[in-house]
């Protein structure tokens, strides 16, 4: 752990282009995954942005970490999630964000996220609540969890962000049809995004990669 102002255990590789106040990509892992995770991706990812994993703060009991818990008795009835748990992981990252940014030098104003799963709905979280905070999103095999979003939105402010939505169309952790619901939210409220699917399940896909570094490259973060 570098500093003591910074709570999250993590990764972090440096952008291959030096400059003084480098993006900073920040990758939140699914639920029962570690920091390594989404990590294994970022030599691919890091040309402008220094990149950083974070670790979700609960440690299961069987291994892996989570930023909240999941009851899997209720999958499908809408009560799966532990809210408390999942407001309080999305009010720490609100705090270590800035903190990463101050101890690496990055640059405040180009924030991106790139979340799996429950990270990806941290994604949306973090976004859709401090949508002048951040920029570009990555949202990965997740949805808009819609209690930690908010109910009403300032318009102007959603102007900054552009999101990366992908999905599994044989997704048997989370249906697609979540996905698909969100994508709706994104366009009632006018932000910009691209939703792609995918012949896969709960993952990302050599062609989904692809995408990615595309969707990427064609707004200058590569």
């Amino acid at each position: 752990m570098p500093s003591q102002n910074l709570k999250l255990v993590h990764e972090v590789i440096e952008p291959n282009e030096k400059s003084e106040n480098p993006p900073l990509l920040i990758m939140l892992h699914g639920y029962g995954s570690n920091v390594k995770d989404l990590f294994s991706m970022a030599p691919m990812l890091n040309n402008k942005a220094l990149v950083v994993s974070l670790r979700a703060p609960i440690s299961l009991p069987w291994g892996g970490f989570a930023w909240y818990e999941i009851d899997f008795t209720q999958l499908g009835r809408g009560k799966m999630s532990n809210l408390a748990q999942a407001q309080s992981s999305l009010e720490l990252l609100q705090k270590e964000i800035p903190g990463l940014h101050e101890y690496y030098g990055t640059n405040p104003q180009k924030t991106w996220l790139m979340g799996f799963s429950q990270g990806c709905i941290l994604s949306y979280a973090l976004s859709l609540s401090q949508p002048v905070r951040f920029s570009k999103v990555l949202a990965l095999s997740g949805y808009i969890l819609k209690e930690l979003v908010p109910e009403k939105y300032a318009v102007e402010e959603l102007r900054n962000l552009d999101f990366f939505v992908s999905h599994g169309i044989q997704d048997e952790v989370l249906p697609v049809e979540w996905a698909r619901s969100s994508v709706e939210m994104l366009e009632k409220l006018n932000i910009s995004h691209q939703f792609r699917e995918y012949p896969m399940g709960h993952g990302v896909n050599p062609a989904c990669f692809e995408d990615i570094r595309k969707w990427m490259k064609e707004r200058h973060m590569l």
